[in-house]
């Protein structure tokens, strides 16, 4: 075994656990019980009628950010990254940091043809990019303190609040209808730029103006790994307490966002992960945020390769399969974002430029020349092949055929006829089809 094989250690030594609880788990709560009915033009049921049932998506989210929609150096890379992305997730996180998509006062950057600006491509070129193939866009960033614009440093917590529910309504006007799932809050530790988020009142104060213009929407909190995955899995934990005071308070949070990056350098890549990727630990962190009975999203997720070297390679694809098998087992997960898809682009890092180090330039699932990395292709092996449902099945005499599958949409084709028909979780699943 190499040095740096020593990682997966913990998944070894707790195979039978983890790999018990994987396969339970994935089948209990990915899948479900369908029925097809068949029936002629007048309604008369259809058997012994051989149904073919394909599925065309999930139900459950895999995505990542599109911060490089359009932003790379070459129209073919770009053309390139917008396939690699369609091809493989069926979510997009958009970029509505503050200080870039409004960067002078009362002039946002809303609009396609928007003046660009590197790694924050506007917000209605990437809703369109979305609608084109049928990926579900979020939100990233309504309140998040760090990235408010510079023209709002100093200001009074009176002016911010104004300001505040400005950009609430006019983001709600333009996108509640496109974007279900809104991120109103994330990584509130950090120092203070405003001072408003040194007020006990904030969070509460945030999530309240949410559920004001957001009310159909959903709501979500987010938190960076620190205090995600790196803590004790108990009640005492920091995010997981203060999440749970405001919900008792009566903040509408919807969802618990939980970031996982491993940014860590290689020669503290081994005592930097014995929580993070410990089995044990990612159920038990799980198990303890699904007692909020709110929906857990990988809200960021980063697995660094730190090199292009194919064992490096390998263990990053290697990590991934594991780690999205144990998320995905989860009843309570409901999205896996990766955040940057590829090499050379994550937040610090120059355009192929190695300043940021190791572990941010090789956080990629495809490299810089926008190549597939073992990991890239281990993610859509997982969601394309391994996850999911193709079955044949014949209607009894009363014209009904029941199936096993995946949650998420289907094609149904009986002969030359085809239509859909969704498979989803808590739902009755029975549908007629008249052919």
């Amino acid at each position: 075994m190499s040095e740096r094989r020593k990682i997966l250690d913990l998944f070894e030594e707790q195979k039978d656990f983890w790999e018990a609880r994987v396969a339970s788990g994935i089948e209990q709560h990915r899948k479900g019980d369908g029925r097809i009915k068949l029936v002629d033009q007048n309604g008369k049921p259809l058997s012994g009628v051989k149904v073919k049932l394909t599925q065309k998506s999930h139900q459950f989210r895999f995505g990542a950010n599109i911060f490089m929609l359009d932003e790379l150096e070459t129209e073919e890379k770009n053309e390139a990254y917008k396939k690699a992305f369609a091809d493989v997730f069926n979510m997009a996180t958009l970029p509505f940091y503050w200080d870039t998509l409004e960067p002078e006062r009362g002039k946002p950057r809303y609009a396609k043809d928007s003046p660009k600006v590197y790694r924050r491509p506007a917000p209605d070129l990437c809703i369109e990019f979305c609608e084109k193939h049928g990926i579900e866009p979020r939100e990233h960033g309504l309140a998040y303190e760090w990235f408010f614009p510079k023209w709002l440093h100093g200001a009074s917590i009176e002016e911010t609040k104004r300001e505040l529910e400005r950009r609430y309504a006019e983001i709600s006007e333009r996108y509640a209808d496109k974007i279900r799932t809104i991120e109103v809050t994330n990584e509130l530790d950090r120092a203070c730029k405003v001072k408003f988020l040194e007020e006990p009142e904030f969070m509460m104060w945030c999530f309240k103006l949410a559920e004001k213009y957001f009310p159909n929407n959903q709501l979500v909190s987010n938190e960076h790994t620190p205090l995600t995955w790196q803590q004790a899995a108990r009640s005492t934990d920091q995010y997981y307490s203060y999440v749970a005071a405001h919900m008792l308070n009566g903040a509408r949070i919807d969802a618990v966002g939980l970031q996982y990056h491993l940014y860590n350098r290689r020669e503290d890549e081994y005592t930097k992960t014995r929580r993070t990727l410990n089995p044990q630990h990612l159920y038990r962190n799980m198990d303890l945020f699904a007692r909020l009975g709110k929906p857990l999203q990988l809200t960021e997720v980063s697995v660094p390769a730190f090199s292009w070297e194919a064992e490096d390679e390998a263990i990053q694809a290697e990590l991934i399969e594991k780690l999205y098998s144990i998320w995905f087992s989860h009843p309570n997960v409901e999205q896996i974002i990766y955040w940057n898809l590829v090499d050379g682009y994550a937040y610090g890092a120059e355009q192929g430029d190695m300043k940021a180090g190791e572990n941010y330039y090789h956080g990629g699932l495809l490299r810089f020349d926008l190549s597939p990395k073992p990991a890239y292709l281990k993610i859509k092996e997982l969601t394309q092949e391994r996850w999911h449902t193709e079955v044949e099945v014949t209607t009894d005499a009363k014209g009904c055929a029941d199936f096993r599958g995946f949650y998420g949409d289907y094609e149904v084709a009986v002969g030359n006829d085809t239509q859909t028909v969704s498979l989803l979780k808590n739902q009755e699943n029975i549908h007629t089809l008249t052919v």
